[in-house]
């Protein structure tokens, strides 16, 4: 090892620990959200819908008994024979849907407002007629339809939430920790006192990656060690460790792109501006806060493109999936060539002191 690493490191990690705010955004702001995603979502499950029967419904009345016990799953039924009321309540929100027959026609009423509940509560009415239109022809159905989760049943909320607020979390470090280093110690001069000292370059690059590496799983360590309490209860697959070799991929990628960024700055707070319109942006549009399988396709398609979406991905894959080791490795290639581009580009931009 050569002999300015190892006090390069020291002094870079007591300087993070030193500084509060670091601290704070990247350890602790990051915590502060699988707290709260993870308190209020703990228990929560597929939502019912509530719908009013306006006066008799035939294709309801006439379900068989099991049929209609099934559906409490999935939605809550109550009658009313006041038509103004049940819509006056579905137009408030206070129901997701009043439905009534008129002879042979089923009418669903609902709120344009709510356009989620509105197409949920319409699928499963369609479904019920066309159970009761095979249902009158006198024949049994041939094809019978039944719900099956693909995921185990007792996984949580907090097994999808994870992934997503740790990948966040190790993006936001290892950008803003080198962006912002990089543009304070060039207006303090710093780097010029480095590259005047007898220590090689090498050994600063290397001290910085080393540093920004610990605090990576580091903060991994604390994540996953409150999300596995009991009171949150994430439950982590056979495959987790296969997310250490991910991450430090993923934060050498983040890495790269801090340097360019403090590269390309001259203050600590441009520094920092231009971090967070990267990367929270890309937080969203990545997954990181919430799923995208109901977003529009050129939008997934552009979440499988940003680095962020590989780290949450592949880790998706080996905490929560329960897929093998070699599931991650087409993550962690994609992570490294972005890291590798966005370091070349960085060095051409590189400044040792400011301008």
């Amino acid at each position: 090892m050569s002999r300015g690493l190892r006090p390069l490191s020291l002094a870079m990690l007591r300087g993070f620990i030193r500084d509060r705010t670091a601290v704070f955004f990247t350890v602790l702001f990051p915590l502060m959200f699988l707290v709260l995603f993870g308190g209020l979502f703990k228990d929560s499950s597929a939502p019912k819908a509530d719908i009013i029967e306006i006066g008799p419904v035939a294709v309801f009345d006439q379900m068989p008994a099991e049929s209609r016990a099934g559906l409490a799953d999935v939605a809550t039924f109550t009658r009313s024979t006041d038509a103004a009321a049940a819509l006056e309540q579905v137009r408030k929100g206070d129901a997701d849907a009043a439905v009534e027959q008129r002879g042979e026609n089923v009418i669903v009423h609902y709120s344009a407002a709510d356009q989620v509940s509105a197409g949920y509560v319409l699928g499963l009415v369609n479904s019920i007629v066309e159970r009761a239109n095979l249902a009158a022809t006198g024949q049994p159905p041939r094809f019978t339809v039944e719900s099956a989760q693909v995921e185990d049943e007792s996984l949580k909320t907090i097994q999808y939430i994870t992934p997503g607020l740790l990948g966040w979390a190790i993006a936001t470090g290892a950008t803003f920790s080198a962006a912002l280093t990089l543009v304070d110690w060039r207006k303090k001069r710093i780097l010029r006192r480095l590259r005047l000292a007898p220590i090689k370059t090498a050994d600063v690059v290397g001290a910085r990656v080393g540093t920004t590496l610990l605090i990576a799983i580091v903060q991994t360590a604390i994540f996953l060690g409150i999300a596995v309490l009991p009171y949150f209860g994430l439950k982590l697959a056979d495959y987790w460790w296969m997310s250490i070799p991910l991450i430090i991929c993923g934060t050498l990628a983040f890495l790269s792109l801090g340097l360019l960024i403090g590269s390309l700055t001259n203050t600590v707070e441009a520094a920092a501006a231009a971090a967070n319109l990267i990367v929270l942006p890309m937080a969203f549009l990545s997954g990181a806060f919430f799923p995208l399988d109901g977003a529009p396709g050129w939008l997934q398609t552009l979440s499988h493109l940003l680095p962020l979406g590989y780290l949450r991905e592949g880790m998706m894959d080996v905490m929560v999936r329960g897929d093998g080791p070699l599931s991650v490795l087409p993550s962690m290639a994609a992570l490294l060539a972005f890291g590798a581009v966005v370091a070349l580009i960085a060095s051409r931009f590189f400044r040792w002191d400011a301008v």
